[in-house]
């Protein structure tokens, strides 16, 4: 038995055009999954569409606005009419901001917890409902952070809305076992990745590397394990309102 066969299932990635969630899709696809990459740039999506084809995996490139309920829902009807049925969700769109606490306006602040927390929230709703309805299980992933339980100065707000995706996650969690729909989150430590490069002067990689018992970043590819793991049933069917780190050890560490 391959405990991370996905042969037959359909994964939806929200935010799959980004650098950590293409690369999630790409090992998604690999291990056999039909892939939905879900963004707003066609030209990104589709080059993730065409690494997962290279993996060996089936890719289909959908555009949405994930603060959208709408599109949303048009999602979920065009993915249904793709493949017929939907078996793994994986939400992580980002936005991130180093506006100093006083600062902050409500426009940036607003705009974030869109982003990070409502996406989350309306995508777990809609595909959350018809994995329950449907009552053949099914896998939801959210992406966290590990500035979501330690939070991480200079982003406040994106710290915030990490912290309650983990809550979100762990309470969505009681709410569908009955259904047998899984709902984890992958909690990345530092990869650097194009929402996050603004933020990493010197001085802050070298705070984060003296905070890191592993003394280096992240790699993409080392958050497919993860990805690939939750969304097996086989290999995490007793495994829900989890949080895993891929920290490199940083939520390990006190002073």
């Amino acid at each position: 038995m391959n405990l991370f066969d996905l042969t037959g299932k359909t994964a939806v990635i929200i935010g799959g055009n980004s650098t950590l969630g293409g690369t999630m899709a790409v090992g998604l696809g690999g291990h056999g999954a039909d892939v939905a990459v879900v963004g707003r740039n066609a030209e990104k999506s589709e080059e993730v569409a065409q690494r997962v084809r290279e993996a060996g995996g089936n890719a289909k490139v959908f555009s949405a606005d994930a603060t959208s309920a709408d599109d949303l829902k048009q999602l979920l009807a065009d993915v249904l009419a793709w493949t017929g049925r939907v078996d793994v969700l994986m939400n992580c769109p980002g936005k991130n901001s180093a506006t100093p606490f006083f600062d902050i306006q409500m426009e940036e602040y607003d705009s974030i917890m869109e982003v990070n927390l409502k996406s989350v929230v309306l995508a777990c709703q809609i595909f959350g409902k018809h994995m329950v309805d449907k009552g053949e299980g099914g896998s939801i992933i959210n992406i966290s952070s590990v500035s979501s339980e330690i939070p991480l100065s200079r982003v406040f707000t994106y710290s915030a809305s990490k912290a309650a995706v983990n809550n979100v996650t762990r309470f969505l969690a009681r709410e569908f076992a009955p259904a047998r729909v899984r709902v984890n989150a992958i909690v990345p430590g530092f990869f650097p990745a194009e929402q996050n490069r603004k933020i990493l002067s010197p001085d802050r990689i070298d705070s984060i590397m003296r905070h890191t018992p592993m003394n280096r970043f992240g790699e993409a590819e080392e958050l497919q394990g993860a990805a690939v793991y939750l969304a097996s049933d086989k290999a995490s069917s007793f495994v829900t309102g989890s949080l895993v780190y891929v920290d490199g050890g940083y939520c390990a560490m006190t002073i």
